[in-house]
């Protein structure tokens, strides 16, 4: 069984304020990546992110989840949590997240974000392997996936599906990238394990219904 969460670090919470959104509008930089692939990112959307990250690493029921690779069951190497349609969300800026980016996106996507997924790297050793989110509707059709970082600043890495050179993005507390378009379908994304002393990190994946 894998490790609970750490204790979170008191100097993460020193001066914390009460977590706030910021304007989507203005504020999301694009990069196209081809393919009719894109991702937005919105540097500090959430203010007071320590403070949050302090919140669900409390209330999220984290658990630890096995996977079969080729011929032996592995650990996953991170904590997770996932929040459907209907389950109440652990945090009402969340709530309030979801609606945000549903009222930003909706011209483009033409449906709002439905469920959440969370998941908590307790320190440089957790990580998630290349992959798109290609389970469901998003193997044949464009859809939307937008990730909050929260806690100690990772690396996002996105590199076009069956291999190529790979875009490197920061993530630091509070801030927010939306991977849009065929980006699912055409690229891949993953967040390395890293040898430097790192703190834990929360992720939260808001997605579209029929989305995985």
């Amino acid at each position: 069984m894998l490790d609970q969460p750490q204790v979170l670090q008191l100097s993460l919470l020193d001066g914390a304020e009460e977590p706030t959104l910021r304007p989507l509008a203005g504020r999301v930089e694009r990069t196209p990546l081809g393919q009719g692939a894109w991702v937005d990112v919105s540097r500090s959307w959430v203010s007071g992110a320590d403070a949050l990250f302090g919140r669900l690493a409390e209330a999220v029921p984290w658990h630890a989840e096995r996977r079969q690779m080729y011929d032996r069951e592995v650990d996953v190497p991170r904590l997770l949590s996932f929040y459907g349609e209907r389950d109440a969300l652990p945090d009402p800026l969340l709530d309030q997240a979801r609606d945000a980016l549903s009222a930003h996106y909706v011209p483009e996507l033409g449906e709002p974000f439905r469920t959440a997924g969370l998941c908590y790297y307790r320190d440089g050793r957790d990580s998630v392997a290349w992959h798109g989110d290609r389970i469901g509707r998003s193997r044949q059709q464009d859809t939307m996936v937008a990730i909050l970082s929260l806690g100690a600043a990772r690396h996002l890495l996105l590199r076009p599906r069956g291999g190529g050179s790979a875009l490197r993005f920061a993530l630091g507390p509070g801030d927010l990238l939306v991977m849009g378009g065929s980006c699912q379908r055409t690229w891949d994304h993953a967040v390395p394990k890293t040898a430097r002393p790192v703190g834990p990190r929360i992720s939260v994946q808001f997605r579209p219904r029929g989305v995985r």
